[in-house]
């Protein structure tokens, strides 16, 4: 299989996928109307710093900004490219909740500023991560009631654990269905006690990559869709940095395709992008690399480039699910707005995500206007 244009009579569904979108802390306060500034963590006490690291770093911030500033030039590339559903990573709570829980990094955004996600269009959002909880119970119903009343699609968590594993389903006119799951591992630093029960909200957490969570999430998945559906896995997985994908990430990956039908794994949690695989012509982004934060002026793990972003936008057969072409768009986070990625930072990541990608029989190339784009071969 290579990464021609589909061919003639072959019909795209064209889905944008991304990695962690943070609008909260820093981003929040550029917006028209942020949550109290006041942290929680232990060097930082107020969300302001944030900006400030990002304004000494790369010049001022205009304050309030309005909801499609944080996406920049992400919206032009959104309009030319014109995909059927938008899919992220959200990594944020939205709500005002003043209950942050006990943990190291507690993100939020004002439902107010939630706005940003209709600026940019966006469809659909995972949300079975290590952030969406961090201010308590409380904070995810507000998430999920701002969702709902903005028309956004969401997977991954819930008011009870059937609401958690219920699949967001997107319809695609005259195309068909794109069908979103969303599941969180504890290797990501997502609690074991945010799991979704019974009884209380939470996120659809699996415990590990085990031959058995394989089977439940297998099994899920099955039940999901229907004959011609575009399955989405959505995962939350892994380390923050380092490029090693495990092995029990790539089984547990493969299983979803062979077994379940899976076209996309739409892997997450690693703040850089990472490699990609295409098997049995489905496609495996193992990590996608941080899309919106506010890290920009923070020093450490400079090699791995996390100010670069990338959209990936995947053109799939809509009669058999699989890849036909891929391409990246590579995005540089500055003033808290997503630009374009210079020539050598889109050489950088075209050469880096090759390296990581050539073990799985897949390359990336850097063609002249800067996209990257995607090949593969085998598929086995």
């Amino acid at each position: 299989m290579s990464n021609a244009a589909p061919s003639d009579g072959a019909q795209a569904v064209r889905l944008f996928l991304c990695g962690d979108v943070m609008i909260g802390r820093g981003v929040d306060q550029i917006l028209p109307s942020p949550c109290p500034p006041k942290l929680y963590e232990e060097y930082v006490s107020s969300a302001e710093e944030y900006v400030r690291l990002a304004e000494a770093a790369s010049g001022p911030i205009p304050r309030p900004v309005d909801f499609s500033y944080v996406w920049g030039d992400a919206l032009a590339e959104l309009r030319d490219y014109a995909p059927d559903a938008r899919i992220v990573n959200l990594e944020t709570s939205v709500t005002r909740s003043e209950t942050a829980e006990p943990k190291a990094i507690n993100y939020r955004v004002s439902p107010q500023n939630a706005e940003c996600l209709r600026a940019a269009g966006i469809d659909c959002c995972a949300l079975a991560n290590n952030h969406v909880l961090d201010w308590g119970p409380y904070g995810l119903i507000e998430t999920l009631e701002t969702l709902e009343r903005l028309g956004v699609a969401f997977a991954g968590a819930g008011r009870r654990i059937d609401d958690a594993r219920r699949p967001a389903i997107l319809d695609i006119p005259r195309k068909g269905r794109v069908v979103v799951l969303s599941f969180a591992l504890p290797e990501s630093g997502t609690p074991f006690d945010w799991a979704a029960t019974p009884a209380s909200p939470g996120v659809n957490l699996l415990p590990d990559l085990s031959p058995e969570s394989a089977d439940f999430a297998c099994e899920m998945a099955r039940n999901a869709v229907q004959p011609h559906d575009i399955l989405v896995v959505s995962i939350h997985w892994g380390s923050n940095w380092g490029y090693r994908v495990s092995s029990a990430q790539r089984q547990f990956a493969h299983r979803l395709i062979e077994d379940a039908g899976a076209s996309v794994i739409h892997g997450h949690s690693s703040h850089h992008a990472k490699g990609l695989e295409v098997h049995r012509n489905r496609l495996i982004l193992y990590g996608c690399g941080d899309f919106i934060n506010d890290y920009e002026g923070i020093s450490g793990y400079e090699s791995y480039r996390g100010d670069l972003s990338l959209i990936y936008f995947a053109d799939i057969d809509a009669a058999s699910g699989d890849l036909l072409h891929l391409r990246l768009v590579p995005l540089q986070m500055r003033r808290m707005r997503l630009e374009r990625a210079s020539s050598a930072d889109a050489e950088w990541l075209a050469h880096t995500l090759d390296r990581e990608s050539a073990p799985f029989s897949a390359r990336v190339t850097r063609q002249a206007d800067r996209v990257l784009s995607a090949s593969w071969s085998g598929g086995e």
